[in-house]
């Protein structure tokens, strides 16, 4: 399954990768080398998207030691996987070989039933091989050459069950365990001596216990080895091992052979669980092929905020509810492995004291980004939608390295770790395809009074360097003698010294703000954006690496065929984060989960119904912006502004698609009254729908079918929900009513004496509990799709 991945994952992140250029690898018989190419290649991404989990705590540095990806880069002809597919898997394979009294082939056969297992079986043999080799020199080297040519020969032959003792296997690795446990370490005389006498234990192990005869190699290879084995000098000559790649193939090594316990559960997190899961299997999705990010279609991410939540302070989190409880204390209680991994990460014990554990104002700081990015806040959000820029860096950080050459191909790899990050080239490539634009209505006035919302936003620009907010800033004058007051729309930026730095200032004709808030909000500042196409992103939002590696193959589907229109258009999916605060939480996540995966994929296709519901959506920023912009902000009849970009687009040509590979987070209301504050703010909203003219328009163009889709989507939904709460109502009055008049009891008689069976259904309450399970529905079987019916 994981090779399957890997190689889809492949096809899709490669960046002009030449395939003449494999079909002739493939012809010339190099597969080992292409699967070694393939996996250096893919390793920078991966291991890019396990060391943001582990900064964003969602996993421990034992697990990121698991799930990284080894380079593939070194002299192994065998492509390395990550730790937690090969973990317990040596101790396996040396049981199997134990117990085995079959043939060569059978024993082979046992151990390849599992590939995981093949692999660790494999990785040993050639890791050892290369380390031992790497480290001895003269007899010393001559003597690994002699022992692995000669297993090797006897593998041809198949005589390695008469040639190996393999009940002496766990000698071995017990002596090699030590062997690698020693290298591992710092370099200095005792280490160094220590490495000697564990080598020698190996050789005495080996050929008094193991090897029955000596495999291969003529006489005089073997007794030049033993004359330095007498004289003391056969492993005298030991080069340590200072090398960072042959360092990490010793560390690798140790872990394989250490490790007893299976590593299945890794990574324990189940959010990040759920995250690589979702990411894995969207690589088998259809989806366009990606082009260079010098070529991808440039695109702006837009965010109204205006008085919301910035970043926690620490009297926030400090304070106490009525029950006792801080909002501190409850996030560590409901992330208690976030937590831990908090600590860890900046170096403090988790028993000790608060006032110990957060003395300095980095610590400060940093407990309070830890605390806002698990609630539903600006910085979340900001975070989030940065990885789009952090993910095009490295894609074209690999891109502006790539070679058809293969040697270069894998020095490439080596060097991609983190220094995309300090790349000129990178950056400017990321900001010329890339910007961010949250518009903050108010924070002039907030800055002017000194707000903290100001100062942490003004933090905010200083830790991402390409985040701009857009303002309304209103100048008070005196002209001819009066009062005058001036609007103008701004765009800043932080500059080196942390301080605002202004763009763009656009004078505006008047108040800007006569109609909803947040529409208003956008349409000031749309200006400000760029590129071909925006994604609208609510303030309560979130985003991960992963998925914003995938952003060019969304991008792509501005260009294909969608139908008789080109897509104007492009509908994400979401992920509720908030499921894990309460039950009733979690049941709201779901159902909304139901609606943004099953209800509009359906909506798109075959109904092509679909508007504009929510904001991960991608505008094509051209059509919207010569088409009246992506908000209507007339007061009360806009109140569900979202909707109206997706009626407007849709009046005009445009087509509205729905893409399942890609996801963006999403936080809802979590207590009841919120949840049915926000149920009835849609509810009104849909009404005020119904009396615009966009509604009426939609409805003399549509043909009857889509228009009977349209209808019991929108107005239909609600009137059906009225009709059945009416039922519901007026069957519990009913039963009530029989139930104190004494009438039902009569009639129950009457039907018992007649015999009359549907008059006692007519009077049984199964009808009430009917209806809930309808409404379940949908929610079942978007549970059914996504995670299978054994799971369900």
């Amino acid at each position: 399954m994981f090779i399957q991945f890997f190689y889809t994952s492949f096809q899709y992140t490669k960046a002009g990768f030449d395939g003449s250029y494999r079909k002739q690898l493939l012809s010339s018989g190099q597969q080992a080398e292409l699967n070694k190419l393939d996996a250096s290649r893919f390793a920078p991404f991966w291991n890019e998207i396990v060391k943001n989990l582990r900064e964003e705590d969602y996993i421990s540095n034992t697990e990121l030691d698991l799930l990284l990806m080894p380079k593939n880069i070194g002299g192994l002809p065998i492509v390395q996987w990550p730790l937690f597919l090969l973990a317990s898997k040596v101790f396996l394979a040396k049981d199997i070989a134990v117990d085995c009294n079959d043939s060569q082939d059978e024993l082979w056969l046992r151990i390849s039933k599992d590939e995981y297992m093949q692999y660790a079986v494999e990785e040993c043999f050639h890791s050892i091989k290369y380390i031992l080799s790497s480290i001895l020199d003269k007899e010393g080297h001559l003597w690994v050459q002699r022992i692995f040519d000669g297993i090797q020969e006897s593998i041809s032959k198949n005589n390695i069950q008469s040639d190996i003792h393999f009940s002496k296997l766990p000698n071995v690795i017990a002596k090699l365990v030590a062997v690698a446990g020693i290298l591992k370490e710092t370099e200095s005389a005792d280490m160094k001596k220590g490495a000697v006498n564990a080598i020698q234990d190996l050789y005495e192990v080996v050929h008094h216990e193991v090897l029955f005869v000596d495999l291969s190699g003529n006489i005089d290879d073997w007794s030049q080895i033993n004359r330095a084995r007498a004289e003391g000098r056969l492993f005298s000559n030991l080069k340590w091992p200072n090398e960072p790649g042959l360092k990490d193939m010793i560390k690798r090594l140790h872990s394989l052979l250490t490790i007893k316990e299976s590593a299945a559960n890794v990574p324990k997190n189940l959010e990040a669980s759920r995250r690589l899961q979702f990411f894995t299997n969207s690589l088998f999705m259809q989806m366009p092929l990606a082009r260079p990010v010098s070529e991808m279609l440039s695109f702006s991410v837009f965010t109204p905020y205006y008085s919301e939540t910035v970043l926690y302070s620490i009297a926030e989190l400090q304070k106490k509810n009525e029950d006792g409880i801080s909002t501190l204390f409850y996030l560590q209680k409901i992330y208690p492995d976030e937590w831990k991994n908090f600590l860890t990460r900046i170096n403090r014990d988790e028993n000790a004291a608060d006032t110990e554990l957060f003395s300095s104002a980095n610590d400060i700081l940093e407990l309070r980004l830890w605390a806002s990015y698990r609630g539903q806040t600006l910085a979340r959000t900001v975070r989030g939608m940065m990885y789009y820029r952090k993910a095009l860096m490295l894609q074209s950080y690999l891109e502006r390295m790539h070679s058809e050459d293969l040697e270069s191909a894998f020095d490439m790899a080596g060097l991609a770790d983190t220094h995309f990050e300090y790349s000129p080239e990178a950056r400017a490539q990321a900001d010329l395809k890339f910007t961010y634009v949250v518009t903050c209505q108010i924070y002039g006035v907030q800055k002017g009074e000194g707000k903290p919302e100001a100062a942490d936003i003004a933090l905010l620009m200083q830790r991402n360097e390409a985040l701009r907010i857009a303002y309304i800033d209103v100048v008070e004058s005196v002209k001819n003698g009066k009062p005058s007051t001036e609007y103008y729309s701004k765009l800043v930026k932080a500059d080196i010294h942390g301080k605002d730095k202004e763009i763009y200032s656009v004078k505006l004709p008047g108040n800007p703000k006569l109609g909803e808030g947040k529409p208003e909000n956008q349409n000031h500042a749309v200006i400000f954006t760029r590129g071909n196409a925006v994604q609208t992103i609510d303030m309560n939002q979130d985003n991960y690496f992963e998925e914003a590696l995938k952003m060019r193959n969304l991008l792509e589907e501005f260009s294909q065929n969608h139908g008789k229109f080109r897509p104007s258009i492009l509908g994400v999916r979401e992920h509720v984060f908030t499921g894990s605060v309460s039950s009733l939480a979690s049941f709201m996540s779901n159902q909304e989960t139901s609606f943004v995966t099953l209800g509009q994929r359906v909506l798109s296709n075959p109904l092509k119904v679909r508007m504009h519901y929510g904001h991960p959506d991608v505008f094509d920023r051209i059509f919207h912006i010569t088409r009246g912009g992506i908000s209507k902000a007339s007061r009360i009849i806009n109140i569900s502004e979202d909707i109206f970009a997706g009626f407007n687009s849709t009046l005009r040509q445009g087509n509205i698609t729905h893409h399942e590979y890609i996801q963006v987070g999403k936080g809802r209301d979590v207590g009841l009254n919120q949840i049915a504050l926000f149920e009835g703010k849609v509810a009104g909203g849909n009404g005020e729908q119904v009396l615009s003219r966009d509604i009426y328009r939609l409805g003399q163009l549509f043909d009857f079918f889509r228009m009977l889709s349209f209808y019991v989507t929108t107005v239909g939904f609600y009137f059906c929900t009225m009709l059945t709460v009416l039922t519901v109502y007026i069957f519990l009055y009913g039963k009530t009513y029989l139930a104190l008049s004494g009438v039902g009891e009569s009639i129950q008689n009457r039907a018992d004496i007649q015999g009359n069976k549907a008059l006692s259904v007519a009077l049984n309450t199964q009808f009430l509990f009917q209806i809930g399970v309808f409404t379940a529905i949908p929610m079942i079987l978007g549970f059914i799709l996504e995670e299978g019916v054994l799971t369900v």
